[in-house]
C-alpha cells in the first residue's frame, strides 16, 4: 500500500485529498474505496416503481423516507462528497444455514466505527472540522447509486453490487463529508452479459425480472425481516436456510473466480455458537434456548435483528424441510412454546415429518 506520507498534498487540494482518503480507508481494512459528488440519485424513480409495486414488504423502513433517498445530499444537509467503502466478508468460506454475513459481529458497528476513524483522520488531516456523517446500510441512502458512482462496480442481475475483482460478497459503506474532493470515474459497464445464473437458481423465484427483486419472496427477507408466518407455498422453498441466503450470489461466475477467503482475525469470523454446526443441529439448538442463552450467544451478532421468536420460526420450517424422525421431540416440545408465531410453524414441521398433509 502507498504511504499517505509520501502525498503530501496541499491541504485544499481536491485530488490530492481524494488519493489521502482512499488510501488511508485501504489502510482502516477496507477492500474498496472511491469517491462520488452527491446530488440527485440516479436510481431513485426505479426505486419509486420497486416501492409501489409492494416489493418491499414489510421493510417500512424503506418508504418512510422516500425523498430523502433521492438525494444523496438530503440525508445530512451542506455535505457534497461521500468517500464509498467496501468490506470482504468471506465469500470463499463454505456455505451454511446462516448466510456469510451474518456468522460474526454486527457489520453496521465494524464498518461505522471504522468510518468513523476515516472521518476523525479527515479532520486531522485537513486541519479543521469538516461537517459528516457515516452511513451503513443505516440512513436514507440509496448506497449501490452511490458505489457504482463512485467507481466501484455495477448492478448485477440479483441486484447486488458486483466488483470486477472482487466479486459481491462485501459490505458497502459511506462517509458523506462537507468537503470537495475529486471523485472517481463512474462504473459505467455491466458486465453480467447474457448470464442468468443468479435467476435462475432462486428457490423461490423472488426476481421478478433481471435486477427486480419481490423481496417478499426473497428468503433473506422470508427469514430475517417478516415478522409474521412465512407463507407456507414458500417453505418448502426455505431448505435448510435458517438465516438470509447466499444462492444468488454463490451461483455467480464472478464470485466462483474472484470471491476472497476472510482475512485471519477477520471480525466476520463464525461465532462460536454457529461455527461447524449443519442447519438442523443449530436449528435444533435453537429452538431449546432460552432468551438469557441467547442473548449471550449472539451478543453483537446481526442475527439478533430477527429475535429469538424468528430464528425459532425459522428453525421449525428448516426441520420440516430437512429434519427427519429424531428431530420430533424437539418440534413437539416447541408446540408449547409461548409464541404462536413458533408453535405454528412447529405444528407444520410436524405434520411434514409424520408424512400427514
Amino acid at each position: 500500500m502507498q504511504s499517505t506520507e509520501s502525498l503530501e498534498p496541499t491541504s485544499t487540494d481536491p485530488d490530492a485529498l481524494a488519493r489521502l482518503l482512499k488510501a488511508q480507508a485501504y489502510g482502516l481494512g477496507f477492500d474498496l474505496a472511491g469517491i462520488a459528488r452527491l446530488g440527485p440519485a440516479e436510481t431513485a424513480a426505479e426505486f419509486e416503481r420497486w416501492l409501489d409495486a409492494g416489493y418491499a414488504g414489510e421493510m417500512h423502513y424503506l418508504p418512510k423516507w422516500r425523498d430523502k433517498r433521492a438525494d444523496t445530499r438530503l440525508p445530512f444537509p451542506g455535505v457534497t462528497s461521500a468517500v464509498v467503502v467496501a468490506m470482504q466478508y468471506g465469500g470463499r468460506e463454505p456455505g451454511g444455514p446462516v448466510a456469510r454475513y451474518a456468522r460474526g459481529d454486527d457489520y453496521h458497528d465494524v464498518m461505522v466505527e471504522r468510518l468513523r476513524a476515516l472521518h476523525a483522520w479527515t479532520n486531522e488531516r485537513v486541519g479543521r472540522t469538516i461537517a459528516g456523517k457515516a452511513y451503513v446500510d443505516t440512513g436514507p441512502l440509496l448506497e449501490r447509486d452511490l458505489a457504482r458512482r463512485a467507481g466501484l462496480g455495477w448492478f448485477g442481475k440479483n441486484t447486488n453490487l458486483i466488483n470486477p475483482t472482487l466479486g459481491s460478497f462485501f459490505f458497502l459503506g459511506c462517509l458523506v463529508l462537507d468537503l470537495e474532493l475529486e471523485p472517481d470515474a463512474p462504473f459505467l459497464h455491466d458486465r453480467c452479459g447474457s448470464c442468468t445464473r443468479c435467476l435462475d437458481a432462486c428457490p423461490t423465484d423472488a426476481f421478478v425480472a433481471p435486477r427486480v427483486l419481490d423481496a417478499t419472496r426473497c428468503i433473506s427477507y422470508l427469514t430475517i425481516e417478516a415478522r409474521g408466518e412465512i407463507p407456507v407455498e414458500l417453505r418448502e422453498g426455505v431448505g435448510d436456510r435458517l438465516y438470509g441466503c447466499d444462492v444468488c450470489q454463490d451461483v455467480c461466475p464472478w464470485n466462483v473466480r474472484f470471491a476472497k477467503a476472510l482475512p485471519e482475525e477477520s471480525p466476520y469470523a463464525p461465532r462460536a455458537a454457529i461455527a461447524g454446526r449443519d442447519a438442523r443441529t443449530l436449528a435444533r439448538e435453537l429452538l431449546a434456548m432460552t432468551q438469557e442463552e441467547f442473548s449471550r450467544a449472539f451478543n453483537n451478532s446481526p442475527m439478533k435483528r430477527a429475535k429469538l421468536q424468528g430464528l425459532k420460526r425459522n428453525a421449525a420450517v428448516v426441520l420440516g424441510n430437512v429434519g427427519d424422525r429424531e428431530d420430533v421431540p424437539v418440534l413437539e416440545a416447541a408446540l408449547s412454546d409461548v409464541e404462536p408465531l413458533v408453535r405454528e410453524h412447529a405444528a407444520w414441521a410436524l405434520m411434514r415429518l409424520r408424512g400427514t398433509p
